[in-house]
C-alpha cells in the first residue's frame, strides 16, 4: 500500500515552492515600502528606525513653500520630464505596435527584439553612450535631451503594453469598419485606438512612473539647472539624513499604489467573464 505522505509529497513540494518562495519574494519586495512609509510618520529630525514617535511634522514642511522650495522646484521638472516622456512616447510606441502586429510572424520576431532592446541595456550604460552622442553632435544637457532619453529607454515599456492587445485584434472589425465606408483614419480613431486603450493607458503610467523614478539617465542629461526630484532627494540623504525624503517617498508610494489600483479597477479583466 503506497505511503499517504508520499502521495501528498508533489502537493507539498508545489505549496513550498509557490506559498514559501512567493511569500519571501513578497516580503523582500514590500517590507522596504512599509517601512519607508513608517519612517514618513516619524517624530524624530532625522531618519530613524524605529521612529521616536509619530507625527505629519515631515509632510508639513515638504509642503511648506519656503522650506521645501527647492524640492518644490525639483518635484516640478521631474513632473515635466515624465509627462513630456509619456506624451513623445504615444507617438511611436503606438504605431510600432500596430505595425508589428500587421506584419508577418517572422518580420515581428526581427523588428520587436530592437524595439525591446533599451529595456535590456543598463540605463546608466545608455546615458553615458548618449551624452557622449550628444556632445559628438554638438548637443548640451538639457530638458528636451532628457526628455529624449526617457523616451528611448521607458517608451519600449508602452510598446509591449499595446502590442500585447494589438496581437490580439481581430483584423474583421477594421475590415468591417472598411467596407461599411470609413477611412483608414477613421478606422483607427473609432476601432483600433480605442480597442488598444487599456493598454495604452497602462504604458502611459508605466512610462510616467519609471521617468519620474529615474536617476541614472537624468544624471547624465540634464544640464545643472534641472535638478529632479531623485537627485534632490539623494542629496538630502547626503547633507542631513532629512526626513523629507522619506515624506517624499511617502507621497510616490501612495500616488503609485493609487494608480495601479485605478487601473486595475477600469483597465483590469472583467470578473463577468465565464
Amino acid at each position: 500500500m503506497r505511503n499517504p505522505l508520499l502521495a501528498r509529497l508533489p502537493d507539498l513540494l508545489y505549496r513550498l515552492l509557490v506559498y514559501g518562495v512567493g511569500g519571501l519574494a513578497v516580503a523582500y519586495l514590500t517590507f522596504p515600502v512599509v517601512i519607508a512609509l513608517i519612517l514618513s510618520f516619524g517624530a524624530g529630525q532625522t531618519l530613524k528606525f524605529p521612529p521616536e514617535g509619530f507625527s505629519l511634522h515631515w509632510y508639513a514642511a515638504l509642503i511648506d513653500p519656503v522650506v521645501s522650495a527647492t524640492e518644490h522646484i525639483a518635484a516640478f521638472h521631474s513632473l515635466e520630464i515624465a509627462l513630456f516622456a509619456a506624451i513623445v512616447s504615444l507617438f511611436f510606441a503606438i504605431p510600432a505596435a500596430i505595425g508589428t502586429a500587421r506584419t508577418s510572424r517572422r518580420t515581428a520576431n526581427l523588428v520587436e527584439p530592437l524595439l525591446l532592446a533599451p529595456l535590456v541595456l543598463p540605463s546608466l550604460v545608455y546615458g553615458l553612450a548618449a551624452l557622449v552622442v550628444a556632445n559628438a553632435v554638438g548637443l548640451r544637457p538639457s530638458l528636451w535631451l532628457t526628455v529624449a532619453g526617457h523616451v528611448v529607454v521607458f517608451g519600449p515599456l508602452m510598446y509591449r503594453t499595446a502590442a500585447a492587445l494589438a496581437q490580439g485584434l481581430d483584423p474583421s472589425l477594421e475590415e468591417a469598419s472598411t467596407t461599411l465606408g470609413a477611412g483608414t483614419l477613421t478606422t483607427l480613431r473609432r476601432i483600433t485606438l480605442p480597442l488598444l486603450l487599456p493598454g495604452i493607458l497602462a504604458g502611459t503610467f508605466l512610462v510616467f512612473i519609471g521617468s519620474i523614478d529615474n536617476v541614472s539617465i537624468t544624471l547624465f542629461l540634464a544640464d545643472p539647472e534641472t535638478t529632479v526630484l531623485p537627485l534632490r532627494m539623494f542629496a538630502l540623504i547626503e547633507e542631513s539624513l532629512d526626513g523629507r525624503v522619506a515624506a517624499i517617498s511617502g507621497v510616490l508610494i501612495l500616488v503609485t499604489l493609487a494608480g495601479a489600483l485605478i487601473g486595475r479597477r477600469f483597465l483590469g479583466p472583467s470578473r463577468s467573464a465565464p
